[in-house]
């Protein structure tokens, strides 16, 4: 069965020190020394990683130990930089996208990619996006949970939705920059907790500010299953019903009835929390995502899927037919994997 996998992260083996061009060390940096790979920020060490970040065939390979034949890769949210000034951030960006651009032409039969924008700038932000789509090639871009002070109701952003929309680009919803991250520095609880957080944020953020409303044909994933919102739906919609003096200020729908109208992955690391997810959201609406290939991602690509039993109508949604469908992509893009 053709399989795709929704939220992998790819990094350049190299990019441009941009942390000593712009004169500020909040740019990630990467390292080579004695056979392993570093990322700097802040001056600092920030993450080590593997060939498997950057190794198109480490890559595959690795997959294929899972039947996993087709991987949408995305950049690492640390390189959004969204508190750059545009034009350096949009410069980071442009490196980065020609780079996913280049592994899908090399590999096409293995990689989607969806491109990154300088949300800071809605203007430069949808200029990439076009560029992304109409010269590139990519099904779409991911985004950030939220761009500095912005939500993803801000009424800045909304030309840049609404430009995704028209272009019909599927949109990866990641979080990052996670709030709470200064008062709870311990445990790693920015990725445990506050992570989980920041998606339920950006899901009400675009319900209850009128985006999905106003742009029903926007295609959005939320990764790592979408965080808490479907956890706590029920005391969301309690909250829009009981206050909705403080809830229903900008948008009067029910905030469920816009479960049917957006994506999430199924990397939520626990089988009855992923039977949950099916009911609450439709096994039209779930598709299979690792977070390859980090650590917090699902070590056994599709393992958490295959653990549901499924009948094989509903195993071929959540491998492949929910991803196409919010892709935008024909099933004969892959007609040489296996369905």
């Amino acid at each position: 069965m053709l399989k795709i996998d929704t939220h992998a992260h790819i990094l350049p083996p190299d990019w441009p020190d941009f942390a000593t061009r712009f004169g500020d060390t909040r740019f990630p940096v990467m390292v080579h020394t004695e056979g392993r790979h570093r990322i700097y920020k802040d001056g600092k060490f920030f993450r080590e990683v593997w060939d498997s970040a950057f190794d198109p065939a480490v890559r595959i390979a690795d997959y294929a130990k899972f039947g996993v034949g087709v991987q949408v890769i995305s950049t690492v949210p640390v390189l959004f930089s969204y508190w750059a000034q545009p034009h350096q951030a949009l410069e980071l960006h442009r490196f980065l996208n020609d780079h996913t651009a280049e592994v899908c032409r090399n590999f096409s039969r293995n990689y989607v990619g969806i491109g990154t924008v300088p949300l800071q700038s809605p203007t430069l932000a949808i200029q990439e996006l076009e560029r992304c789509v109409d010269e590139l090639g990519l099904a779409g871009v991911q985004i950030g949970s939220h761009c500095g002070q912005w939500n993803l109701d801000a009424p800045e952003l909304f030309e840049f939705f609404e430009a995704a929309a028209a272009l019909g680009a599927a949109i990866l919803v990641h979080p990052w920059d996670m709030m709470g991250a200064t008062s709870m520095p311990r445990y790693w609880l920015p990725w445990l907790v506050g992570m989980p957080a920041e998606q339920a944020r950006a899901i009400c953020c675009l319900i209850f500010g009128g985006v999905l409303e106003r742009l029903p044909n926007l295609r959005l994933c939320f990764a790592h299953g979408g965080g808490a919102f479907p956890y706590t739906i029920g005391r969301i919609e309690h909250g829009f019903r009981m206050r909705p003096d403080l809830v229903a200020t900008d948008n009067a729908r029910n905030p469920r009835e816009y479960l049917g109208h957006i994506w999430f992955d199924s990397c939520v690391h626990d089988t009855a929390a992923l039977r949950y997810l099916l009911d609450v959201a439709g096994t039209d609406r779930v598709m299979l995502g690792t977070d390859y290939p980090f650590p917090l991602g699902e070590q056994a690509p599709g393992s958490a899927i295959t653990a549901l039993g499924l009948d094989i109508d509903d195993q071929a949604r959540l491998f492949h037919r929910s991803a196409l469908e919010w892709l935008n992509l024909p099933l004969s893009r892959f007609a040489n994997l296996p369905e």
